[in-house]
């Protein structure tokens, strides 16, 4: 076989049980060309990764004769621009060496991801199956609808049954058919297609089986809770799907588009990239984008579930699907509708819900064993005592029957994955993206947590902590250095200006500015001669007195970067910045240590401005590092016994995100790290990582449930078969019944609060 090189996505409607995708899975697996497919119940979707001389169409259709519409997805190719860091005029020997000058961590946008909603090309002649759509009220599904007539059939054969009891079997005949003949036809097919031991399959023999030893009414009954039970698991596996997908009803459908100086409605999918936008106060933003003009509280809560709205400005990113609350804004697109934060998370999500964690791959083994192992027992209790032990044949043929009926696997191949989809599902509603089952098992492991500083644990936005005051007012030196830093968009000017802002300062023009490479600027200001750079460099032009020495060196001593302001020939003053740790950031960590999990930082920046933010964090501290360095730090851990998780922002946390057992990229990371790590918090919140290894611990704990439960119903029931205490239809009830309780209690996760 030609190396497998490609992968095509379907979307398959229909699906809502685990058999469903073992007879999906099996069926596409053994076409030409094939090398691999993963199928997803609760996302409805499957990816085959196959080779040049696979026949997509056939794929279709080979689903299509199971049962199920097959429609396949085409790719999203957008490419997104990036904004470029820039950098700034003047440094500060080692203090802003590593915590400020040269970052590139401002301005990512996450582009670049194929994690669209992708569209969809129908392929025709698939439908018209037993299987219908998952979408809309259930009776109008053909499931619901067949389900319906089951039940219909069975009470008019009860009535018939009392008013010519001499025709009550073939009445009752007639109405296990009327749901029989599709469950069967479904079952032929799996079995053509290589599933010989579906669940059908045992449905149709035991049915069948209880026709020929008189227990026609109870067949039909079977039938019908068969029924029931495949049409509650659907409509649970509904509501899972759905709580993801419920996610892009919040893009608005339409946008005003700003065209040479105009204002026209459009479709919002039809917005382009750099396409500026009006958003109106109280109206839904239509996509991702950057605000161009004006300045508006963000209820980010639909998207993010941050209760409290954030003010955002000019230059700041926002999110499709939030709400403007008090101004209009000008926006500029910066991702189209299919490859939109909240299709990108969908899509993830989807993508996630197809790999498989290691529980669910011990199970799908275990069952493939387990269910001809049920034939053969099944077999085994109808024979042997009638052939051995002279016992009645229709006694034990019945309680063969019922064996068959109790052993089907839909609940425990169903126990896994349903709780991972709900835990991926509600972590992505959170704005914790997990990028499969393996990897949310594997965060309950954790043991260490390795954290990256600027962007991860700070804000990768340096504020002003200090101004001293030498020789001018605080309020002169605010407004003076605002005035050398007008139009730089370097974080320490940015920081500048914020403050001058906040302040309320009314900014001077600067004229004759001149940058003096690694020292500092200089200009005219209100006809003086001004300068602001580094403390060395400042020094070089006047002599500092000791006192200012040593204030300087005290704030550097609190990892704080310090500019100094002259004016003429004497020292006005100083402004000290730092870029602070995050807000939630000891409280995260105190979560993680808590739990009993190692935490330490391994930082490029220099030891200095590192110990300080370490000593305010309570972390371990590890400076100075290159990126090869995190990673020989990341693998000494592992050698140690510990099950690590890195999480970082930047470019230089790629290898040690690839080489930790999990990856974690934080919510404004580049698009590298995001495509390295095994998961990402979206919101930046240093306390999304324990939140991620509870959610994980939760899930573990629901699929022990829900294995427990699956296995447990099943002990019962065929313990009280043996003795002869339950029948038939309470059998069906232990499969059907345990598997909607199974999926019930998966469902559980979706309502799992964040702290």
């Amino acid at each position: 076989m030609a190396q497998a090189a490609q992968q095509t996505r379907y979307r398959v409607e229909g699906m809502d049980c685990a058999s469903c995708a073992t007879k999906i899975d099996t069926a596409v697996r053994r076409m030409p060309g094939v090398a691999d497919v993963s199928v997803s119940v609760t996302a409805g979707t499957m990816t085959v990764h196959h080779d040049d001389t696979s026949d997509l169409t056939a794929i279709a259709k080979k689903v299509g004769g199971l049962g199920y519409s097959a429609t396949a997805l085409a790719a999203n190719t957008n490419e997104q621009t990036r904004p470029e860091s820039h950098p700034h005029d003047h440094d500060d020997d080692d203090h802003s060496r590593g915590d400020h000058a040269g970052h590139d961590h401002a301005k990512h946008d996450h582009a670049g991801h194929d994690h669209s909603a992708a569209k969809h090309e129908e392929i025709e002649g698939l439908h018209g199956h037993d299987h219908s759509p998952s979408t809309g009220p259930w009776w109008k599904s053909k499931k619901g609808q067949l389900t319906i007539a089951s039940g219909a059939a069975l009470v008019v054969a009860y009535g018939v049954g009392k008013l010519f009891p001499a025709i009550e079997a073939y009445a009752f005949l007639a109405a296990m058919l009327v749901g029989l003949v599709p469950i069967a036809k479904r079952a032929i097919m799996a079995a053509l297609a290589g599933t010989p031991f579906s669940i059908e399959m045992l449905m149709t023999i035991g049915a069948v089986g209880a026709i020929f030893i008189g227990a026609g009414e109870e067949a039909a009954t079977v039938v019908f809770l068969f029924l029931i039970g495949e049409l509650l698991e659907g409509v649970a596996a509904g509501k899972a799907r759905a709580s993801i997908q419920s996610l892009t009803a919040l893009v608005p459908k339409t946008a005003l588009l700003e065209e040479n100086g105009k204002t026209r409605e459009v479709p919002a999918e039809s917005l382009t990239v750099n396409a500026v936008i009006l958003v109106r106060p109280g109206d839904r933003i239509p996509a991702d984008g950057i605000i161009v003009s004006g300045e508006s509280d963000i209820d980010e809560a639909p998207v993010t579930g941050e209760s409290t709205p954030v003010r955002k400005g000019v230059d700041a990113k926002v999110f499709a699907g939030t709400v403007n609350s008090d101004a209009a804004l000008r926006i500029r697109v910066t991702a189209t509708a299919a490859d939109n934060t909240i299709a990108r998370v969908v899509k993830l999500v989807e993508e996630a819900q197809e790999s498989k964690a290691p529980t669910e791959r011990f199970i799908d083994r275990f069952s493939r064993y387990y269910t001809p192992g049920v034939v053969v027992v099944a077999a085994l209790v109808a024979i042997i005592p009638p052939v051995l032990l002279g016992a009645a044949w229709s006694e034990w043929v019945y309680k063969g029957l019922a064996i068959l009926l109790i052993g089907c696997p839909c609940a425990l191949v169903i126990s896994t994955p349903a709780a991972i989809a709900a835990s991926l599902s509600s972590g992505a509603r959170r704005g914790l993206l997990l990028k499969g089952g393996a990897v949310l098992e594997n965060l309950g492991k954790i043991t260490a947590v390795a954290f990256d500083k600027t962007g991860t644990l700070t804000e990768s936005k340096p504020k002003v902590t200090d101004v001293l005051t030498f020789d001018h007012p605080e309020t002169d030196i605010l407004k003076i250095a605002a005035a050398l830093e007008t139009g730089s968009s370097h974080p320490l000017a940015t920081a500048i200006l914020a403050k001058a802002k906040e302040s309320n300062i009314d900014i001077p023009a600067m004229t004759n500015g001149k940058a003096i490479g690694g020292k500092g600027i200089t200009a005219t200001v209100e006809g003086q001669h001004v300068f602001l750079g580094s403390p060395q460099a400042a020094n070089d032009l006047v002599n500092l007195m000791p006192d200012q020495h040593k204030r300087i060196a005290d704030l550097n001593d609190e990892g704080k970067t310090v500019s100094v302001l002259l004016v003429g020939d004497a020292v006005a003053g100083a402004i000290a910045m730092r870029d602070e740790p995050r807000a939630d950031a000891i409280e995260g960590l105190k979560a993680l240590t808590d739990a009993g999990i190692k935490t330490v930082m391994l930082t490029g920046d220099n030891t200095r401005t590192a110990n300080a933010i370490g000593k305010t964090l309570g972390i371990d501290v590890r400076a100075e590092l290159l990126p090869e360095a995190k990673l020989q730090i990341v693998s000494k851990l592992q050698k140690q016994g510990f099950i690590v998780a890195q999480v970082g922002d930047g470019i230089n946390d790629a290898p040690a995100l690839a080489a930790a057992d999990v990856g974690i990229a934080m919510g404004g990371g580049t698009d590298v790290a995001l495509e390295t790590a095994d998961a990402a918090a979206l919101h930046g919140r240093v306390g999304d990582v324990a939140a991620m290894i509870d959610l994980s611990k939760r899930t573990m704990g629901n699929i022990r449930q829900n294995i427990g439960l699956a296995l447990g119903m099943k002990a019962v029931f065929l313990v009280t078969t043996i003795i002869g205490l339950t029948g038939l239809w309470p059998a069906i009830l232990a499969d059907t019944g345990a598997t909607v309780l199974v999926t019930l209690n998966a469902l559980r996760l979706l309502g799992t609060k964040s702290a």
